[in-house]
């Protein structure tokens, strides 16, 4: 049972960190949460409405859940555990605000890769620049979630992975209610690459239904981009099987056919002949698949493995491929044994 002193601190108010408040706010004991929103303005319209109406409107916002605008640090100082719910290109720049007020656990729910000007390809995993810079555990958490079906109290299973075994069990069952499980995995780098990846496959998956190419042509773009994700974990150090569970296929099947995946709307507008800005801009929110690509293409160049739909996806988002000739490379391509 939860200390009555407990505290979870999420930095940021966007969709999925409101979402993860409202449902840890829900759970049988709950946590003292502050949920943290870098805009001041919109801080005092959730404070006011109970609701946070940018991100995630019609969810009302339970009153354990108190509102802050402080520098995030100070939001983070006072917590039992801290949660960072901004994209993954935020991370870093939260991380150095507050590493010197806070040494508790620290979490993420942030998808993608960040900027390594040390690494061969320019980028690495959260993990491989956060835990060296930390006084305490960190972990990842990922899996096939929507954020509005999170905090509409939906059925949601989720994998939790950090650096150390016993932040792990503790933050699961912190996360654990009757909606939503949350599993444990030993496989920081499996679960961190699936996350990433998974967007950028999303973007695919969006593209070829946009243009018509059917179920059949989903399900082996599904397939096969398991392939180079297991590809891409393997060459980094993570497991090969970590891709089959919740962080690597649950999440892939989600975010390629869920009507609510934003990196799925992104191929669906591209597929329309929109421009990537004018898609983006329509979406309102952080699509980070968009992101990942430019990644996950660099990664398997500086890494001598085979990414095809990874790659297809960054050429139509930086090379001005259209999505038509994208799909027309991937089936020009010559087949060889499956599981190579």
């Amino acid at each position: 049972m939860a200390s009555v002193t407990e505290t979870v601190a999420i930095l940021g108010a966007g969709a999925w960190g409101t979402a993860l408040a409202v449902h840890l706010a829900r759970t049988p004991a709950p946590p003292d949460i502050v949920l943290w929103a870098r805009d001041a303005r919109q801080a005092k319209s959730m404070r006011l409405a109970r609701e946070n109406k940018r991100y995630l409107p019609g969810i009302a916002l339970p009153r354990p859940i108190s509102i802050a605008t402080d520098a995030a640090g100070a939001a983070a100082a006072t917590a039992s555990i801290v949660i960072v719910a901004t994209p993954i290109a935020g991370l870093l720049d939260i991380v150095h605000a507050i590493r010197h007020q806070t040494r508790v656990p620290l979490a993420w729910l942030g998808k993608g890769f960040v900027v390594d000007v040390s690494a061969p390809a320019g980028f690495t995993l959260a993990h491989r620049i956060v835990a060296p810079l930390w006084d305490a555990p960190v972990a990842v958490i990922s899996g096939p979630s929507f954020a509005e079906e999170v905090a509409a109290g939906r059925p949601t299973a989720i994998s939790v992975a950090a650096t150390d075994p016993d932040f792990a069990e503790r933050l699961a069952r912190r996360l654990r209610g009757d909606s939503l499980r949350a599993y444990v995995s030993d496989d920081m780098t499996g679960v961190e690459v699936g996350g990433a990846v998974k967007n950028v496959l999303a973007i695919a998956a969006g593209a070829s239904d946009g243009l018509g190419f059917g179920h059949n042509a989903r399900a082996a773009l599904i397939t096969r981009g398991l392939a180079e994700t297991g590809r891409l974990s393997a060459a980094l150090g993570g497991k090969r099987e970590t891709l089959m569970g919740l962080a690597g296929l649950g999440d892939l099947v989600l975010t390629c056919t869920g009507d609510l995946s934003r990196n799925r709307r992104v191929g669906l507008g591209l597929a329309r002949g929109g421009a990537l800005p004018d898609v983006l801009a329509t979406i309102g929110h952080v699509a980070e698949g968009v992101a990942a690509a430019k990644a996950a293409h660099a990664l398997a160049g500086a890494l001598g493995i085979e990414m095809p739909i990874a790659s297809a996806v960054f050429r139509v988002l930086y090379e001005n491929l259209s999505p038509k000739r994208a799909v027309a490379s991937l089936l020009a391509r010559e087949p060889s044994r499956e599981f190579d």
